[in-house]
């Protein structure tokens, strides 16, 4: 077939499969399989052929390991390290050796169960993050954990697919080669050694150009070079792009080197997955019904059992999170494609093996998005019968009490730690208190909107009680628990806009502070400066710009249920401090 009417079949079916895909909340990696189950042998067989396709788009795996490499900063595993190397390695290692067990105990040789089981672990990183994404769950307690768990798996996947040659060697009749082991660890440190000096002095270089197109050149030469110096030492063409993209992490050039490297990612990785999807043979679905649909029930049960037990093991505070955990995360990932078809060339699984697990695999995202939303509705019912291990607050009775760890109570806590003036601490999320107190920080794990944590945390002899929490809700909680127990409290709070201050200002507080309000018009001040005003005249017009604002809030709380009026006092406002700036600008500024 040409391949410009191949290129167009495969346009059409992405463009109409995955639109449809994501508005049916199951996001863009099923619409690009079911796009090539539709047209593939095994459904209208539009594209009878589809290995060559398959081979040319495996390079969109390596783009996305080399954009995978540029987001593990060091300093960023740093600070998550017990989640990603803790709850991520553990949760690897105990559904691996599970599922491995299972395929032993099937009669699978071991070098297979081996690789199944480590494959199959893996879950899928786009899928799941792209789900909890477009639910705003990702800053959830079981949102940051599955982000951790996540990220474990796309190192582990990195050792995974770079053993594939050695087991298929192994299980073959080629002997070890000492020599090309040396061989590949020389090149292995060359590439790391050689791109550490040479990649940054390369991009300055090209960037200095000033040439779009050359960076962009540059960007495809690195992944290239590094996927080409790994298939040289006989190992695979990922683990090169990942490293190189580690390198670099750190880099001025991160950004833009994804920026460029993205389109090519997303559409060649479009194209793997649809060649994917053409492979799946539907025929053995529906010869072999029971054996799949046990496959694909012993994997997400294997799956979801250990992370519910792990998720109560690091800390997460309820049943809820850990469920909504497991069902995020039970299926397989993108992964399997990419190593079941690199084991079957290598001689590590067979064709039937492979196509049976890719099956399964498939079918078992295909049933997420289901099995989360009834974990959602089943979690929404459960009621909270149990007490979570809240931190022993003892004789810690401080002046100022700070509910919520996060951005901003940490910098209200830094300044009273400065000024030497004791305060406690109370965060409701256990993994930000254990980061937190990794910058040896003292914070408390309670949940602010309970009566018995307030009161032992010391409200009854606090002054000030500060309400830092990001989520509204929340906050509102937090707020009106404290007036109507502690009315003698002064609060101090936070808003995240101006809805949330009216409904702040509703339960009586009256020291409110908006977030990014002040450091907007802190930023604007220094645009007024770099553009030739004085320090003292860009400083009067923020000051009146604060006053006015702060007038607005007041005069358009008593209108605040009415959005009709809202919108206009808005506008009336808006003219009025224009009219006010102006006025009151140097002639020259006036003209401007």
């Amino acid at each position: 077939m040409d391949i410009l009417f191949e290129s167009v079949i495969y346009l059409v079916a992405a463009i109409i499969s995955v639109p449809i895909s994501r508005a049916l909340g199951f996001g863009s990696v099923l619409g690009y399989l079911a796009a090539g189950i539709l047209i593939g042998p095994f459904g209208i067989s539009l594209v009878s052929e589809y290995e060559h396709t398959l081979h040319a788009a495996e390079f969109g795996v390596v783009l996305l390991l080399f954009v995978i490499g540029l987001e593990l900063q060091p300093s960023r595993l740093w600070v998550m390290r017990r989640m990603v190397f803790g709850l991520g390695a553990l949760q690897v290692l105990i559904t691996a050796a599970a599922i491995a067990g299972l395929a032993l105990w099937f009669g699978v040789q071991t070098s297979s169960a081996v690789v199944i089981g480590a494959t199959l672990a893996l879950s899928s990183t786009a899928f799941v993050l792209q789900m909890l994404a477009e639910k705003k769950q990702l800053t959830t307690s079981y949102g940051r954990a599955a982000f951790s768990i996540l990220l474990f798996q796309d190192l582990a996947a990195i050792p995974l697919i770079a053993l594939m040659p050695l087991l298929g060697n192994s299980a073959g009749e080629n002997p070890f080669d000492l020599l090309q082991l040396a061989r590949s660890t020389i090149i292995l440190l060359v590439l790391i050694v050689g791109g550490r000096f040479l990649l940054r002095p390369i991009l300055e270089m090209v960037a200095k150009t000033g040439i779009p197109e050359l960076f962009t050149a540059s960007a495809l030469l690195v992944v290239i070079g590094a996927a080409l110096l790994m298939q040289l030492a006989g190992m695979s063409m990922v683990l090169g792009a990942f490293i190189a993209g580690m390198l670099l992490a750190d880099s001025e050039y991160r950004h833009q080197l994804e920026g460029d490297i993205a389109p090519f990612k997303g559409l060649l990785l479009g194209l793997f997955f649809i060649a994917v999807g053409m492979s799946v043979d539907l025929q053995q679905l529906l010869s072999e019904p029971a054996r799949i649909l046990l496959i694909v029930a012993a994997l997400m049960l294997v799956k979801a059992i250990v992370l519910v037990l792990l998720a109560r093991r690091f800390g997460m505070c309820d049943k809820r999170s850990a469920l909504r955990l497991a069902a995020a995360m039970s299926q397989g990932g993108e992964f399997a494609f990419v190593i079941f078809t690199i084991a079957t060339s290598e001689g590590v699984l067979s064709e039937v093996l492979s196509g049976t697990l890719t099956l399964a695999v498939t079918l078992s995202m295909l049933l997420t998005p289901v099995l989360f939303l009834l974990a959602e509705r089943l979690t929404q019912r459960m009621k909270k019968t149990e007490e979570p291990n809240y931190d022993e607050i003892v004789d810690e009775h401080n002046a100022v009490l700070i509910a919520g760890f996060g951005r901003v109570g940490q910098i209200v806590g830094r300044l009273l730690r400065m000024s030497g003036r004791p305060f406690t601490a109370l965060e409701y999320d256990a993994e930000q208190v254990n980061m937190v107190r990794t910058y040896g920080n003292k914070v408390h794990f309670g949940d602010a909107t309970r009566l018995n944590v307030l009161r032992a945390a010391g409200a009854a002899d606090a002054r000030l009680f500060v309400v830092a929490t990001s989520d509204m809700e929340t906050s509102l909680h937090i707020a009106e628990t404290a007036i109507r127990n502690f009315p003698h409290l002064t609060v101090i709070a936070r808003a995240r806009n101006r809805r949330h201050a009216h409904k702040l200002m509703d339960l009586g507080v009256k020291h409110i502070f908006r977030d990014t309000l002040l450091s907007s018009v802190a930023m604007g001040e220094r645009v007024f400066e770099q553009l030739g005003m004085s320090h003292e005249e860009s400083s009067r017009l923020a000051k009146v710009f604060l006053e006015r604002d702060e007038k607005l809030l007041i005069e358009q709380y008593a209108v605040h249920n009415s959005e009709e009026m809202l919108i206009a006092t808005s506008r009336e406002t808006e003219r009025e401090l224009e009219l006010l700036l102006r006025a009151d600008l140097p002639e020259n500024e006036k003209a401007s």
